[in-house]
């Protein structure tokens, strides 16, 4: 059971759902079906439902990546996990728009091909990353790191007429590294190189034109677009996920991307230390907020703040407040109290999201949407 609050001036209005229930589809579904590689088809349910015009619909049944479970052992952390794919969704955006087209996880990389492209070029003949035949571990790290960590592969289908959707097009995101971890002898300390952005850039950009080509020549992606990403990951210390740098598009039939285009997106934890000033008003409110936290609970909590800024402006903040409660009550007087502090201390058009915790599992969701003056708050019930 589950518990949906919404704020209102003086008053807290509290609904109960009295049980939940599977989803059916209505009338206004669409059953289609799915041109095949192999020219056959299949049955496929279009659902009428859409969150919104930044979200795509998804095919049903739903299919699970060719390479299924190989990201939780090829990216570092979870938020680079999450970002990896919901970041390459935004990107596809331009490319692929969700009134047209639907998502489907990517079908034609398996976890085979992936591991072998993966590997450095005297491993594997189909391998990515540079060779390090016959260079110490300081050379390798220095001339020829891995690069690309992982391989992420997304479809995009559209409708071909009666009753009938094809795959529409492709992307594909390169997780790449900006930090070469490797050791000096088998069981020793492990040491870290840095990757240099131009050339982290320069080798990912080279790699992905031999993706594209790889990728014509697999039966059913000889025609359709494929947009590429390149996604840098940041240190496995960081709690702040990685972005997309820089991305191109090959059009239909063609082999070559055309035209790189820098993407402007960052992460910033919160508090930050930057004097930059385009954290300076968000690490001044957070603060602030993080202050009222602390004021209400006098044993300290570890509130850890993420902006997402894209061309320089914050888009969102995401907080994080982990906690231990000693009572119901309690946790209900403080997620009174954070809700009433988001609004006071946040700009009205500013997003955020309020996860707070508590010994490992959610206790309650706070969201002021941006342009809303009252958040939404879910409180989680067991």
């Amino acid at each position: 059971m589950k518990r949906h609050l919404r704020w209102i001036p003086a008053m807290v209005a509290t609904a109960l759902l009295a049980g939940c229930s599977l989803p059916s589809f209505n009338k206004n579904s669409e059953v289609t079906t799915t041109e095949t590689t192999s020219k056959s088809s299949e049955s496929t349910i279009i659902p009428s439902m859409q969150i919104d015009d930044q979200y795509y619909r998804t095919l049903l049944p739903y299919k699970e990546s060719a390479a299924r479970g190989l990201i939780v052992s090829n990216i570092y952390s979870r938020y680079d996990i999450q970002e990896a794919e919901t970041g390459l969704m935004r990107l596809s955006l331009n490319q692929f728009p969700t009134d047209k087209y639907y998502f489907q996880e990517g079908q034609y990389l398996d976890a085979k091909t992936v591991r072998s492209w993966l590997a450095r070029s005297n491993q594997d003949k189909l391998g990515l990353n540079p060779s390090d035949k016959g260079l110490s571990p300081v050379q390798r790290a220095e001339e020829a790191p891995i690069y690309v960590a992982h391989i992420i592969e997304q479809n995009y289908l559209t409708k071909t007429g009666d009753k009938k959707v094809k795959l529409g097009g492709i992307s594909i995101g390169l997780a790449l590294n900006s930090i070469y971890y490797y050791q000096k002898e088998e069981y020793g300390a492990t040491y870290e190189q840095e990757i240099p952005p131009a050339q982290l850039l320069e080798n990912g950009q080279k790699i992905a034109q031999k993706v594209v080509k790889r990728l014509r020549n697999m039966d059913g992606l000889g025609n359709v677009p494929i947009t590429v990403g390149l996604y840098k990951q940041l240190s496995h210390k960081d709690i702040v996920p990685g972005t997309y740098i820089a991305s191109a598009t090959a059009g239909e039939g063609s082999s070559t991307l055309q035209k790189w285009e820098t993407i402007d997106e960052e992460y910033v934890r919160f508090p930050t230390d930057s004097t930059d000033d385009k954290y300076s008003e968000t690490n001044d409110n957070f603060k602030k907020f993080k202050d009222d936290i602390d004021t209400y609970f006098t044993n300290g909590t570890n509130v850890i703040g993420r902006g997402f800024y894209s061309d320089g402006k914050i888009q969102r903040l995401s907080i994080e407040i982990p906690i231990k409660f000693n009572g119901t009550g309690e946790m209900i007087g403080f997620v009174q109290y954070v809700s009433s502090a988001v609004t006071s201390q946040f700009k009205k058009d500013l997003q955020v999201e309020i996860s707070i915790t508590s010994s490992n599992k959610p206790e309650a969701l706070v969201i002021k949407e941006a342009g809303e003056a009252e958040p939404y708050v879910h409180i989680y019930n067991d």
